[in-house]
């Protein structure tokens, strides 16, 4: 059994980053300087690393000595010996105790929690799409009245007012949104927080994303004949449930009483309830035994092998298909078999604007089994 590697002390914003690349390598620990912000464009960009070594200690006397101005290329090859025999985890806390209160009394600030979450997550060695770390960096660069608030300070109506000033479509809110979870997460952990204010943060923007393309009458007919396939197998799930890809991973499946539950986006998305079709009843419980969820790995990697089956199939649409097709034919039949304009809205998530609705507009799920089974599967399994 392999034995765990030691637990190290979680080193403070601005201190710097090292990072454990594998136990394969001669010298895993890759010693980072703090990420700093590009002033050309606002990005934030994580340094190459200064050096690898082979114990965490050194890594830290490196950062120290960085910090301290006194580091050259190399020096790190004659730490190690010095630091034999020394209590060096009573002098790390020491060293990182007085750095935290020097820096700042009240605690770090927006940015400064933001710089380490960033160099935490993009380090090298752990590899991300550019367009994933763009995302980051976008929801960062709308956040600039929190800035320079100690992030302590920072009130749920801070956030909210920060995201309603925002002048962008509902999915870039929707990354500000998810960056302000990820932050107090991440500041959670290292106790930057008593709170987590994120949670009381809303969009209410009205979506505007909701666009896309319907598979046609012939396409689904075609799904349907290759249902086996576990990713035609979840397409037509998501088509005759109006679930998002990133709900197949977030949603409850309960066999017992025939549906789905919960969401993603907004209030209502995460809190919603959809019968499962009796069309695609099969198809879940199948999925379900044999992998235990809906999806079973990333999402990326559904989305890849999605294009390919839908080449293989001959089904490329116009223009090309992507998942969120799957949940505006949801839309589609919903309309075409007269559900209920109010049931749909319901079953897809979306926000009631009248006050009527909103409150006391309830449905039970045998109200909505009743309006989803409209929807004539174009060939059942």
């Amino acid at each position: 059994m392999p034995r765990k590697r030691k637990k190290h002390s979680k080193l403070p914003n601005g201190y710097g980053s090292i990072r454990y690349l594998g136990s394969r390598r001669r010298n895993p620990y890759a010693v980072h300087p703090p990420a700093h912000e590009n002033p050309d464009n606002g990005l934030y960009i994580v340094p190459r690393a200064l050096c690898y070594v082979d114990d965490w200690y050194v890594g830290f006397a490196v950062l120290t000595a960085y910090k301290a101005g006194t580091y050259v290329p190399g020096m790190e090859n004659t730490l190690k010996p010095a630091l034999e025999g020394a209590d060096l985890d009573d002098t790390i806390k020491r060293i990182l105790a007085g750095y935290s209160q020097g820096k700042n009394g009240q605690g770090p600030t927006f940015k400064e929690v933001y710089e380490d979450f960033f160099a935490d997550k993009f380090y090298e060695g752990h590899h991300y799409s550019r367009s994933t770390v763009y995302a980051s960096q976008m929801a960062f660069r709308h956040c600039k009245s929190l800035h320079d608030r100690v992030f302590s300070t920072i009130s749920a109506k801070d956030l909210q007012d920060n995201l309603d000033a925002c002048p962008l479509k509902h999915a870039s809110l929707e990354l500000i949104l998810q960056l302000y979870h990820s932050l107090y997460h991440f500041a959670d952990g290292r106790g930057w927080c008593e709170k987590d204010y994120s949670k009381f943060v809303s969009i209410k923007k009205e979506d505007d994303d909701e666009h896309g393309v319907p598979f046609t009458e012939e396409e689904l007919q075609m799904l349907w004949t290759h249902n086996a396939d576990p990713i035609v197998e979840l397409l037509l799930i998501m088509c005759y449930s109006g679930h998002r890809i990133s709900e197949c991973k977030a949603a409850e499946v309960d066999l017992d009483e025939k549906c789905f539950r919960g969401g993603v986006k907004t209030k209502a998305g995460k809190s919603r309830i959809v019968p499962i079709h009796s069309a695609i009843l099969p198809l879940v419980e199948r999925r379900i035994a044999r992998d235990g969820e809906l999806l079973h790995g990333a999402i990326s990697e559904y989305r890849k092998h999605f294009k390919k089956t839908l080449t293989r199939l001959g089904i490329l649409g116009d223009p090309e298909h992507t998942p969120q097709d799957c949940r505006h034919t949801f839309s589609m039949l919903c309309e075409r078999y007269k559900v209920s304009e109010n049931d749909r809205k319901r079953m897809m998530g979306h926000s009631f604007t009248d006050v009527t609705n909103r409150v006391y507009g309830h449905r039970d799920l045998n109200d909505l089994r009743s309006e989803i089974e409209k929807i004539k599967a174009v060939t059942s399994v």
